[in-house]
């Protein structure tokens, strides 16, 4: 036993003078390899489960930013045709406006007339006013009497016998005149069809 105590004895004094022999560059190079493995352990390293995190976090990010992005956009068309559609009507109204002025001097005349004839002639100024001013704006009558039945321009109220073999399956008569706005049927024409 007093042989194994020396050995150990003997053993601590060449590993402390072992390491008192050191150079100084040995231990320069020791601390700092031990400086790098204590810096990497104390910055812990973004495991795979993070770093997709973060993805799908900037992803989220993204897209409710994009969301609220087309939801305002979406708000906004749609106040502005609210807008134009109050207001669509403008060119029209200011348009017919002086026709407007026209009926109320044409009542005001003929109570104060007894002319029939200047009346009529008044009313149908006013009624040629008012066409050409729709005209301009696209409104066309639908020519019906004599045409083939077509329902995508007419519409049938009745049928009667034509009065020719000519005249079968074609419009009669006109109740009601159709108009295309622009060449879209704005009213069909309310006709009636030979049988």
């Amino acid at each position: 036993m007093a042989r194994k105590t020396k050995n150990k004895k003997e053993e601590k004094k060449v590993a402390e003078s072992k390491s008192k022999d050191l150079k100084p560059e040995e231990g320069s190079v020791k601390t700092t390899e031990s400086k790098e493995k204590n810096e990497e352990t104390s910055v812990p390293k973004k495991t795979v489960e993070e770093e997709l995190q973060e993805k799908l976090d900037a992803a989220n990010d993204k897209y409710i930013r994009l969301y609220s992005e087309f939801d305002n956009y979406r708000r906004r068309t749609i106040k502005e045709r609210l807008e134009l559609s109050k207001t669509a009507s403008v060119d029209v109204i200011v348009d017919l406006l002086p026709v407007l002025d026209d009926f109320e001097r044409a009542i005001k005349s003929s109570e104060e007339s007894t002319d029939c004839e200047a009346v009529k002639e008044g009313v149908k100024l006013i009624y040629n006013k008012m066409k050409s001013g729709l005209e301009k704006k696209g409104l066309k009558p639908i020519e019906a009497i004599g045409s083939d039945f077509d329902t995508d321009f007419h519409e049938a109220i009745t049928q009667i016998p034509a009065p020719s073999e000519k005249e079968k399956g074609k419009v009669i008569d006109e109740i009601e005149r159709g108009y295309l706005l622009n060449d879209k049927v704005i009213r069909f024409s309310k006709v009636v069809i030979g049988q």
